[in-house]
């Protein structure tokens, strides 16, 4: 049997209460036989900063670089707010983005039965829902150069943040989604600001050609970024996969996560590019819901969200998709159950811990492999 090694990033606020539930959940895989994986534990973010000044140190890059997989919390926090730019616990999973070359950022929106009446939306706008939002990751705004604010004088200061696109980047994204688009409803809608941003002029040209040279049995659609959100709450399920440039793939996956009832409900995966001779990528994976300070350490976060993300990585990174799939099971058989975390909250429903969400699912996994 093949031995998996994880690195495992906890970082701040609720992360290492959500990931400790994976860490179980690990465990007991491996006590039934059914995978076998070799865990590691580092620091990033905050906790990273207050042990070496640091968002994410060199030791702990080697070990994601010698990894099949890393596995993320959650960084950041009122604390760090003061810290020097460069050091902030953001700029940790920057650097692991850009140093493993994680351009593609997948986020599935999927709102499971049970949750159909927690959404922000009407039942029958939610209920059934299954989208993926493909989000470009190194590039675009956030890496742009130059990145300043200059101080002009006379109480006025210019802050310049700079959107950057080359036409490898879109190509490369674009591929991630139609072949994903392939493998689910045959759909893909890329979405930009071509009205007023030259990247999206761009960007909406790169991908017709990618489309028109290689994947012209994908239906393909196109929208602005701004009339794509509205969408998103007004007809969501009318979207199978979206493409989407960094800043826009932040804003867009987050609306998408309300939909679902919950950012503590949404999973993600980032991933580099395909080895062409092991055919291995470097990869992370990591909730959305970041490390909400003001619930740490209550035991009341929600760890579906990690939970999916670890089975995110058995499927995508550890070809073990029937594990995976299992997994997701267990999920919505706790749910089915009524037993909800806060975030998540109805009437009806019972009220669980963070722990006893992970035991719960471990008990329908269990039951599952009887």
């Amino acid at each position: 049997m093949t031995t998996y090694k994880l690195l495992l990033l906890p970082g701040d606020g609720i992360g290492p209460e959500v990931m400790a539930e994976v860490q179980r959940l690990i465990g007991w895989i491996n006590g039934q036989g059914l995978a076998r994986f070799e865990t590691e534990t580092g620091l990033v973010g905050g906790a990273s900063y207050d042990a070496d000044k640091t968002a994410v140190s060199d030791a702990t890059m080697a070990l994601a670089q010698a990894s099949d997989a890393v596995l993320f919390g959650a960084v950041g926090g009122p604390k760090w707010d003061s810290v020097p730019y460069d050091a902030r616990p953001e700029a940790g999973l920057l650097r692991l983005r850009k140093d493993l070359g994680l351009f593609a950022n997948l986020r599935p929106a999927i709102c499971y039965p049970a949750l159909a009446d927690s959404s922000s939306l009407r039942r029958e706008i939610v209920e059934g829902l299954d989208i993926m939002i493909v989000r470009e990751l190194t590039g675009g705004v956030y890496f742009g150069e130059p990145k300043t604010i200059t101080d002009l004088g006379n109480g006025q200061k210019r802050a310049i943040d700079t959107q950057v696109y080359d036409t490898y980047e879109i190509e490369r994204i674009a591929r991630v989604a139609f072949d994903l688009a392939r493998k689910r409803r045959n759909k893909l809608t890329s979405m930009e600001k071509r009205n007023v941003m030259k990247t999206g002029v761009l960007w909406h040209e790169v991908v017709n050609q990618v489309h028109q040279r290689e994947y012209k049995d994908v239906t393909l659609e196109h929208q602005l970024a701004d009339s794509g959100a509205m969408q998103l709450v007004r007809n969501p399920k009318q979207f199978d996969v979206i493409v989407t440039d960094n800043l826009f793939g932040d804003l867009l996956s987050d609306i998408a996560a309300m939909l679902t009832g919950s950012l503590g409900m949404l999973p993600s995966a980032s991933l580099g590019e395909v080895n062409a001779k092991t055919r291995a990528r470097k990869s992370l994976y990591e909730p959305v819901h970041g490390s909400a300070p003001d619930i740490a350490g209550r035991g009341v976060a929600n760890p579906i969200a990690m939970i999916a993300s670890f089975a995110m990585a058995l499927r995508n990174s550890l070809d073990l998709g029937e594990l995976a799939d299992t997994i997701e099971q267990a999920v919505a058989m706790v749910l089915a159950k009524g037993l909800r975390p806060g975030d998540i909250m109805s009437e009806g429903a019972t009220a669980v811990s963070t722990g006893r969400m992970g035991e719960a699912i471990i008990a329908e996994l269990q039951a599952l492999y009887r």
